[in-house]
């Protein structure tokens, strides 16, 4: 079944395939704390019991607050948990459909900054998985790879990996370092990405799709989401959950949610086995 299978990021973090995203812990529009943080900490100590062992966050999610609450839920970590964050963004605001309120910032000085603080709120000697949030049009990305490249070096950080990049970008990142994972946003409705998924197969890259069942919204593909749902009596959502599984054994799942119900409805998409012509059609859907 997909979700017993693992994936090895980097070729020697062993994880399972169905992880945690933690941007949605946080405060309403992904901003502060959320109002009743201990709810936040219980969902996450429950991803754990149900064999999470991979948590992704940022260090903009909250800002600051989603690396906050890891580490109060699950600090100190039990073997073979890896926890992944992000750097290059900074937030000053809620995010609202009027306004986005971060801006890039990839300078070696704001990476500097921003890879201690993630590692001090995470209580982490080292991160194992480190990630550019996204490459500044305002910084030559050499000189960014070559900080996040020394950093490594010094033992700051285990593994690399990038954010909504093109090929062409994680081939340049790849001249200064190993590149261990790639976030882009990708769903069974929006395969804009499947160039670099298929690129991320072929260097043994681990692919780690966000918006993976495009935020629960109804769109392209609908109506086959949901007559293949019926057919093995689960959600729509669970049914994009485990396309994305099926569909590539390098991707790597992180469905996020504030709610223990929502958690382990994700989780229990790992159980569906779809079948080849469950497959065709989703797949006809992109």
């Amino acid at each position: 079944m997909p979700h017993k299978s693992t994936y090895k990021i980097g070729g020697d973090l062993e994880v399972n395939r169905i992880g945690f995203g933690a941007m949605r812990i946080t405060g309403k529009d992904n901003f502060g704390m959320p109002e009743n943080p201990q709810n936040s900490i219980d969902v996450l100590r429950r991803a754990v019991e149900l064999g999470v062992n991979f948590i992704d966050t940022a260090d903009q999610y909250g800002m600051f607050t989603s690396e906050q609450l890891i580490a109060e839920a699950l600090y100190p970590y039990q073997d073979g948990l890896i926890i992944a964050t992000k750097g290059g963004l900074v937030r000053f605001g809620p995010s609202t459909p009027s306004a986005r309120n971060i801006n890039n910032d990839a300078t070696p000085q704001h990476l500097h900054d921003a890879l201690n603080g993630s590692s001090s709120r995470l209580k982490l000697d080292r991160v194992d998985l480190y990630q550019l949030h996204r490459i500044d049009p305002n910084v030559p990305a050499d000189i960014t790879f070559e900080f996040l490249r020394q950093a490594q070096q010094d033992g700051r950080l285990k593994h690399l990996g990038l954010s909504e990049v093109s090929v062409e970008q994680i081939k340049q990142a790849q001249k200064h370092f190993k590149v261990a994972s790639v976030q882009n946003r990708y769903n069974v409705s929006d395969r804009k990405w499947e160039p670099v998924l298929d690129y991320c197969r072929q260097q043994n890259i681990a692919f780690i799709p966000w918006f993976p069942i495009n935020g629960g919204q109804e769109g392209q593909g609908d109506a086959t989401l949901q007559r293949i749902a019926a057919r093995h009596n689960v959600t729509t959502r669970q049914i994009a959950l485990s396309w994305l599984l099926h569909h590539s054994d390098n991707i790597l799942l992180i469905p996020g949610t504030s709610s223990i119900a929502h958690l382990e409805e994700n989780i229990a998409a790992g159980d569906i086995e779809l079948s080849d012509k469950d497959m065709r059609e989703l797949d006809a859907i992109g």
